[in-house]
């Protein structure tokens, strides 16, 4: 890859609202166009804007004249919402991301993308170049900015965009304030789904759904969608994040969600997002309380409840008979090791959906139908709303319940599922005698944990468009945990071998402090980490910081700084600007807990690697901190058992304390989480 060929790549992430001619990289940097390339707006301009921003750059990049493309196939609006659960758009970025996956090379890659950028909706062309960018063999050294730089108004309180336009615009970098988002801006306490804003709407939170959307798109191209295990990881990443929200509205006194599978009834939680569309300038609408779900005829598309309802009937229906039938006719077992796989595609949908036509769209549909549910004929004209958008969706209470909804269908058919027997659980001779978690610092407490709140930064100017150069911060509170690490100690009485450490945090008690079932505990149970252990003859103490989770990715990665300065030259750590955007965010890897300190399960397997081994075919890229979420780029599951094996199945025992003393390499330690109201800095 020539230096000029990145570089165009890299400017083209910036500012995505203005015109491919003006300058970019803080005024530095500006793309030479041929005269083909501007839009008839500009065209009689060409010459002028051309001198205007780029005569006093210090590096101009000359794009290669192309061929041009026919175009006429996107019909998504320019100035309205572009999302990935309704039909027609996901089409249609299918065929403009294989069209640029199909570019011969980076130059004409890098020309078609600049071509392409100002014709059609931003947020889709951004999303698409972003897939693309992530696929490409030859596009390894690109990186790919957060969202939140890009379209920072759909993460941060209105009010603080102008400001920060105000701040770069008047005053000097290096002088600049560091403009504070307010906390709970969007509702007061009096309503009980508010105490949950700090984990619904978590720029980090946020920010994960939209890059595991990136590396998993549901449409597009073979090589794009068809991965390793996709649909049983559409399962199990929001099953885990619905594990994580009932536990943490546990620690914060509110019971499990309830699923919303009745869709005929009216929906209790309002929700008014209060952040801008940046198409548009227009509020993200809200919903009031008690909205009810209505037939969509929209130019968007055309759903009706009773599809929902009729999709929802034959997916039950495939489970309960243990098989779907596909598109010929044929009956395709949902059996052990495939059926998950099979129905995350269906459910979701993914174009490796097995029967469209038989099935629908469930998952994607019902956003988009919750997404209009205050204008589905669009007589107000109005445009979507946050659960239409993979940016934003999570930030919604209905999230959940609809996720739940979700969750409980795949339920299901892991509940018809034969139970793990003696030989996939135990691995014998070796004995797991004790876990546990200690913050470090030699004066905590071992099993006890502490949450807090934090305020760290991120860099808006990037995604201020025709706005300011240099940076503009702006701070927000997030919650923290004070870092930890486990202790396990083993006992191997045969010669070496390997295992699998499987870490899970589980609840003990509900929001009243009623005692959970075991198997209420293990659909509640949260994966903590997932590790290769090497055990020796004898004694082991393996140690593993709280940090090195396979679940998360580093906090650095999700509040990155960009632009040249910021992007390192070493390969493997440029790995991390990539792939590794895809993981829960570090910062949330445990539930707040509460301020009298709330009680915990801490449990710990140790698997035996014969049946966890995955012979990978490609090694791929380095990254591959955030697998047990994200899988591995270009590789294969890193895990041949089930996603959340042993809690995916139905587990014997009258609680989890007797059901790991079955087995020797198992372990559980009572584990307390304190919370600390109190704002603590970074240092």
């Amino acid at each position: 890859m020539s230096a000029a060929d990145k570089k165009a790549l890299d400017l083209l992430f910036q500012r995505p609202l203005e015109p491919a001619f003006t300058s970019r990289d803080n005024g530095k940097s500006a793309l030479v166009l041929p005269d083909s390339y501007y839009t008839d707006r500009y065209k009689g301009e060409a010459i002028e804007l051309e001198s205007r921003f780029g005569d006093n750059v210090d590096t101009k990049i000359p794009l290669r004249d192309i061929k041009k493309p026919d175009l006429s196939f996107i019909t998504v609006d320019k100035k309205k919402h572009f999302s990935l659960f309704n039909e027609k758009h996901k089409t249609q970025a299918g065929r403009l991301i294989q069209l640029f996956l199909d570019a011969p090379d980076l130059s004409t890659f890098a020309g078609l993308a600049a071509y392409v950028k100002d014709r059609i909706n931003p947020v889709m062309f951004q999303y698409c170049y972003t897939v693309a960018v992530e696929h490409r063999p030859d596009t390894k050294d690109v990186n790919v900015p957060p969202i939140a730089q890009q379209f920072p108004s759909q993460f941060v309180e209105p009010s603080i965009l102008k400001d920060a336009r105000a701040e770069g615009t008047l005053i000097r970098q290096g002088n600049r304030m560091v403009l504070d988002i307010p906390r709970n801006y969007t509702a007061n306490p009096r309503e009980l789904e508010q105490r949950l804003s700090y984990f619904r709407e978590d720029i980090g939170v946020n920010m994960h759904h939209w890059h595991w959307h990136l590396v998993y798109p549901g449409r597009g191209p073979s090589t794009v969608i068809n991965k390793d295990r996709r649909g049983e990881l559409f399962y199990y990443m929001h099953q885990q994040i619905i594990a994580r929200y009932n536990v943490e509205r546990y620690c914060n006194a509110l019971p499990s969600v309830r699923p919303y599978n009745n869709l005929r009834e009216p929906i209790p939680e309002g929700y008014f997002p209060k952040i801008l569309s940046s198409l548009n300038n227009r509020t993200y609408p809200g919903r009031t309380a008690s909205a009810t779900l209505q037939d969509l005829n929209r130019e968007e598309g055309t759903n009706t409840v009773a599809d929902m309802e009729r999709w929802t009937d034959r997916i039950h229906l495939a489970i309960d008979q243990g098989f779907v039938t596909d598109a010929r006719g044929n009956q395709v077992p949902l059996d052990e090791q495939r059926g998950i796989d099979i129905l995350g595609n269906i459910i979701e949908p993914s174009d490796l959906s097995p029967n469209p036509q038989l099935y629908g769209a469930l998952h994607g549909v019902g956003h988009d139908m919750l997404a209009y549910i205050h204008d589905p004929d669009a007589r107000f004209l109005e445009d979507l709303a946050v659960m239409g958008d993979v940016a934003t969706a999570m930030r919604d209470p209905i999230f959940y319940r609809w996720h739940c909804n979700i969750d409980n269908i795949f339920k299901k058919h892991k509940a018809l599922m034969r139970q793990y027997n003696q030989q996939e659980l135990d691995f014998s001779g070796v004995r797991v005698n004790s876990i546990e978690a200690k913050i470090s610092s030699s004066r905590s407490q071992p099993n006890t944990l502490l949450t807090y709140w934090q305020k760290s930064d991120v860099d808006l100017a990037a995604g201020l468009d025709f706005g300011p150069n240099g940076n503009v911060f702006a701070s927000f509170t997030h919650l923290q945990h004070a870092p930890f690490e486990y202790t396990i100690n083993v006992t191997n009485s045969g010669g070496p071998r390997r295992g699998t450490a499987r870490i899970f945090l589980c609840p003990k008690t509900d929001e009243r402090g009623a005692p959970l079932s075991l198997n209420d505990v293990r659909q509640l149970a949260i994966e903590m980490d997932k590790f290769t252990v090497n055990l020796q003859a004898g004694p082991n103490m393996i140690k593993r910081r709280s940090d090195e989770s396979t679940i998360t990715i580093p906090f650095e990665r999700s509040f990155r700084r960009v632009g040249a300065a910021d992007t390192p030259q070493a390969t493997d750590e440029l790995s991390r600007f990539r792939f590794c955007g895809c993981g829960w965010p570090q910062h949330m890897l445990l539930p707040k807990g509460n301020e009298a300190g709330m009680q915990f399960d801490l449990y710990v397997m140790i698997s035996d690697y014969t049946g966890d081994e995955v012979r990978q075919t490609n090694q791929g890229d380095v990254c591959g901190d955030a697998s047990s979420f994200c899988g591995l780029k270009d590789q294969l599951y890193p895990d041949r058992r089930s996603m959340g094996f042993p809690f995916d199945r139905v587990l014997t025992g009258q609680n989890l304390s007797q059901f790991a003393q079955t087995y020797g390499n198992m372990s559980v330690s009572n584990l307390t989480i304190k919370f600390n109201d109190t704002i603590v800095d970074r240092t």
